[in-house]
């Protein structure tokens, strides 16, 4: 099974008045690594394709301060449903897990109604995961 992993910038505007990420960036942390993940692992612009996330739930485990310089997601995804794709992630500094997630992204129609994972991607999670 390959984990897919990228890494993301710490930027000034992501720090708050506690001079750490602020939980709000985390999801966006999140959402730059969904992007990356399915530019490089599904050849395709995230923004072209037909999903929407239909939860997150993010558990923090340390603050991380713009020192840090960057973070990095690592995703996996543990299965597939007909039309969902769970995915789970570690995001991690120097010094370690700093917060674990999980989402799900579904494939819809143009009505919004849920659809089949086409199986072109399909195919490829199943491949770079090993499913």
């Amino acid at each position: 099974m390959s984990t897919y992993t990228t890494e993301i910038p710490v930027r000034f505007r992501d720090i708050d008045a506690m001079g750490h990420v602020n939980n709000a960036v985390y999801a966006t942390y999140l959402e730059q690594a969904r992007t990356d993940y399915f530019r490089d692992v599904l050849e395709a612009d995230l923004s072209t394709v037909a999903t929407v996330l239909a939860s997150v739930s993010i558990q923090f485990r340390r603050p991380v301060e713009l020192a840090d310089g960057a973070v990095t997601v690592e995703i996996d995804v543990p299965e597939l449903g007909r039309s969902s794709v769970p995915m789970t992630y570690e995001i991690r500094t120097g010094d370690g897990a700093v917060a674990e997630a999980e989402s799900v992204q579904v494939a819809v129609d143009d009505d919004g109604s849920s659809r089949p994972i086409p199986d072109e991607y399909r195919e490829a999670i199943e491949t770079y995961h090993g499913l």
